[in-house]
Order: C-alpha cells, then structure tokens, then sequence
C-alpha cells in the first residue's frame, strides 16, 4: 500500500530454552554418580517470528528488524519482454520449433531467471487441439496461434512469474482455447491477467505485494476503452499492493508506425487507442510500470511521475509465421530497478534479434537500443531520462 510502510507487527516471540537435568540427592553432601542417559543437552535457541499475517520466520532474510517493524527491500528488478508465440500446430505442424523449443531460450533465459519479476505477453493460446477456430476475412492468410501445450514449461523454466493474455490473438480459438490456455498456466504456477475470466493477478516478490493488469482493444480481453472502469480497477489495485503494473496490446502496427503520435491510433479499421493518454491515466491513477507490445516492433521509453512507460517492447520470440525483417526482428529486453514504492529507479536495456530457427540472440550491433533511444529522444524530447550506447537507462543529472 503506498502512502504507508504497512508494518508487520511480530505479535510472538518464542525462545526455545532448554535445562540440563541430572540425577541427584537433596540431602547428598558429594555429588552422585551421574547416569548420562538422563542428560538432555541443550537444543540450539532458535527465535521464531510470527507475523500479523500468520507468516513464521526464523530469520529475516530481505528485511531488517527496528524494534517491533520490518523494513521492505528498497528495491526489486523487474525484467519484460513482448510478444511470446514459441510455435503453431495450426493450420499444421510445419510450425513448430525443434528440440521442444529448448534453441529458443538459449541465450535469453540466463538473463530473464535473475529477475525478481519477469513478464512478457502471450499472444494467441496454449490448446493441443480443437477449440472454437476464429473466422478470417482471408483464409489464405489467416494467422491463428495454437501453442501446444507439452510447449508451455518452458516459460516457467525461462523464469516468467507474470504473462499478459490480452492480445488480438487471445480469442483465436473461443472460449476452449482461454480455458485451457489458463489450466495449463495454473498447472506451472505462472499468474496471468487480461483475459475477461481473469482481468487482474497479483503475486509476491521479497514480500512485496505485485499486482498485474493487462488490457486490450479485443474480444475476449478486458478492453483499453473502458477508460472509467479500468481507472477503478487500477485504483483498487494500488490500495492493496505495493506495486501495480499494467499491461496494453494496443497501437497501429508495423515499422510505419514506431512513434507514439499522442493521437487515437487505427489499423485496418480498428480502434487501437491512443496509447499516451491511456498510459498516463492509469499512473495518474495509481499504476507504477507501464508495459506495452502489439505493434510488433519497438517504440520509445517515457518516464512519466517517475514512472517508467514502454510503449511496445515489440516482438521478443516468435517462431514461424511472424515477420522478423528489419526492426520487427529486433527484441528488446528491459531490465529496470523499481523501488518498493514503484518509483523508477534506473535500467538496462538488452539487446537481441530473433533468428528464424534459433529464436531470439545476442545482437552485438545492439540494434534495439538505438532504436529505442533514438524514438525516445524524438517523441518525448522532455524525457528526465538518458539511454547511452549500452542500453543504460538514466535520469539526467541537472
């Protein structure tokens, strides 16, 4: 809860002790032969804490104990990434990686497992077979994402603790494919949010409480258009977490259209919002980490009330039908420290391109940094932050 430092009272604190006991007489002026089997050594003395919220510890880890208070860490790393479609079983099998997809987060998982919080957007479902096919206007190119499910551990092994459903692919095979793409997430214990049977989640990380929205202008998602209740969602959010991030699917597509324009933005007839105004009502509201994708390529960094805002972190690893030329290739990695009130502290963007077989790789010409520091410098030139040539991301010294 922000505003406060929501103390944690110790309401118990048991010593252990332990007493030698021997077998002696009271009227004996010499000791006794003493019998050993009736000796009890000493049990080490070991505090045991209980918190009001029922939590036992028997060390304090990441806090620090002042008298009968617990101080939170001052900061967590929070990584995210974009778009995840690790492969398609429809319209065929042609599309799916090799290897159960273990190339594909070869060199990224590394990095994502160090993170407190890792996050990124699950496009289309995770459904073996069937499921209620969405209709294409063109059948011909009709892009629908069916994820097999034997697919799905590996975004628990990468390290993800959050993943976004809302997306224009989340309804791509009806309500089975939501259904089941939730059961198989619930089996790994990876939390999402943004799909109309689950708008919101929250999770823990050094016992601060993260809470996790996610929105889109789709059937089947929570829409970015119902501005109002969105405010009051993230408003209930902010009462009861420490830190509340919200996700957007949101923003026309393609490399035409990698600056935020600060205008109702439309693709192909669809009204994907206005992406500035929308970021900046949710923190005016209470959000602290804003985390956009669906143009499928980056867009810039905005920090807002010393709150950070990526507006698309584009794609990040998605096998087989999706464009990878040019910056639709490019994948970026941001990796930010935030403290235990949301505020921004400072980040690091690492730099990856996908490869078509191998999925997303080191980019040592660091492409995606300077796109995203170069679109950060023209579309919000009153930026308090920097990002140099190694993707540093930091507030300008005045």
């Amino acid at each position: 809860m922000k505003g406060s430092s929501r103390i944690l009272f110790f309401s118990l604190l048991v010593v252990i002790y332990s007493c030698k006991i021997t077998k002696t007489s009271l009227t004996q002026s010499s000791p006794a032969p003493v019998d050993s089997t009736l000796i009890i050594e000493p049990e080490p003395v070991i505090p045991i804490f209980i918190t009001s919220q029922g939590d036992t510890l028997t060390s304090l880890e990441e806090e620090v104990e002042i008298g009968l208070s617990v101080v939170k860490p001052e900061s967590i790393k929070l990584m995210a990434v974009g778009d995840l479609m690790m492969g398609t079983n429809f319209p065929n099998h042609s599309y799916l990686p090799m290897n159960n997809g273990d190339l594909l987060w070869k060199e990224v998982a590394p990095i994502l497992r160090q993170a407190d919080i890792t996050f990124g957007n699950l496009e289309g479902v995770i459904l073996d077979e069937g499921g209620e096919q969405k209709e294409c206007k063109n059948p011909k190119a009709c892009y629908l994402f069916r994820t097999p499910t034997s697919l799905a551990y590996q975004y628990k092994d990468a390290g993800f603790d959050l993943l976004s459903l809302a997306n224009n692919h989340a309804n791509d095979f009806g309500q089975t494919g939501r259904n089941i793409t939730q059961q198989t997430l619930d089996s790994l214990g990876i939390r999402y949010a943004g799909a109309i049977e689950a708008p919101t989640t929250s999770t823990t990380a050094k016992r601060l409480e993260i809470s996790l929205l996610a929105v889109a202008p789709n059937k089947g998602t929570i829409s970015i258009h119902q501005e109002e209740k969105l405010i009051q969602i993230v408003q209930s959010l902010d009462s009861i977490s420490d830190i509340v991030i919200v996700s957007f699917h949101a923003g026309a597509e393609g490399r035409k259209n990698m600056h935020v324009t600060r205008k109702r933005e439309f693709y192909y007839g669809e009204d994907r919002g206005n992406v500035y105004d929308f970021a900046h009502q949710m923190i005016d509201a209470g959000a602290d980490v804003l985390l956009g994708h669906g143009p499928h390529v980056p867009r810039a960094i905005e920090v807002y009330k010393n709150r950070l805002i990526a507006y698309s972190l584009g794609n990040f690893l998605t096998y087989g039908r999706f464009n990878l030329r040019g910056p639709s290739g490019e994948a970026p990695l941001i990796e930010m420290s935030i403290t235990s009130e949301g505020l921004f502290l400072d980040g690091q963007i690492h730099a990856f391109y996908q490869d078509y077989a191998l999925g997303p790789r080191t980019d040592a010409r660091n492409r995606v940094i300077k796109t995203i520091a170069n679109l950060s410098k023209e579309d919000f030139p009153e930026n308090p932050i920097e990002i140099d040539e190694s993707g540093r991301i930091f507030y300008i010294q005045n």
